[in-house]
């Protein structure tokens, strides 16, 4: 949830009854110029909130707190926990549904085994130390819980680097990479899946010089307004033009986000 936008507006506060800044660094519902990013994020909690029907879910590092409040609808109960002081009061103000708490991902604020599935979606590449984090998520998770994490897939995020293009990442991860610290943490990986542009996406790639997202970043580079047709095209896009699959079915290492599921013996 909190993957940074590269062509989104990093001044401002978004609308509501709690201010919340915009940083860039969250993702925000509701704005034309950072649908493309939402969406993407979007179609990972509706593809995975099944997984969290009737339990108790704990969202490590809520952001915004759209997907929480998703969550909500099909959960027992959602406890939300981040850092940003700002973030908690607006989930609080905006999503009732959602338990928004204050606290460190690397000290949890929950008791041993005390809920059923950890959601964690574009955060992992934020945090410093994140075994301590998995280690903390084992802690909180009742025997046979669900770890479910995204994160963007370095390969295709940072191709070519060790070090994260975006100001905001401390470790991007592939996939190998991240199985190995699920395994690492006790954690046993049901599936590693990969989130893809689909027919739509991949023609308004090929309408913007191959990449919408390269289009993008290249607006905000240059600090220019939106051409209409990019703009037009960004708005348009919806969480059904991303697919999210497995490694039988597409190369994980060419996707764009992986989606982790592990579970806790």
């Amino acid at each position: 949830m909190k993957s940074t936008n590269p062509a989104g507006d990093p001044t401002g506060t978004l609308p509501g009854d709690a201010a919340l800044p915009l940083t860039g660094e969250r993702t925000i519902p509701g704005l034309d110029i950072e649908n493309y990013w939402f969406r993407r994020h979007e179609v990972v909690y509706q593809h995975l909130a099944p997984r969290c029907s009737g339990r108790d879910v704990l969202e490590a590092g809520f952001g915004e707190g759209y997907g929480a409040d998703l969550i909500a609808g099909v959960a027992r109960r959602v406890i939300g926990v981040d850092y940003d002081d700002s973030a908690v009061a607006h989930v609080q103000a905006r999503y009732p549904r959602v338990e928004a708490v204050q606290g460190n991902l690397a000290e949890l604020p929950l008791p041993d085994a005390s809920v059923d599935v950890v959601v964690n979606f574009q955060v992992i590449e934020h945090l410093w130390d994140q075994a301590q984090f998995i280690a903390e998520c084992a802690r909180v998770l009742r025997p046979g819980g669900l770890l479910m994490i995204s994160t963007p897939n370095r390969i295709t995020f940072s191709p070519g680097r060790d070090t994260p293009i975006n100001p905001f990442h401390t470790r991007e991860l592939n996939a190998a990479e991240l199985t190995e610290m699920l395994v690492d943490g006790g954690f046993t990986v049901e599936g590693m899946y990969g989130v893809f542009h689909g027919p739509a996406l991949a023609e308004m790639d090929a309408r913007h010089g191959g990449s919408i997202i390269d289009a993008q970043i290249a607006r905000a580079v240059a600090d220019a307004p939106w051409p209409p047709e990019l703009l037009a095209d960004i708005a348009a896009v919806s969480s059904d033009d991303f697919d999210i699959l497995s490694a039988s079915q597409r190369e994980i290492d060419d996707s764009l986000d992986l989606v982790a599921i592990a579970v806790r013996p």
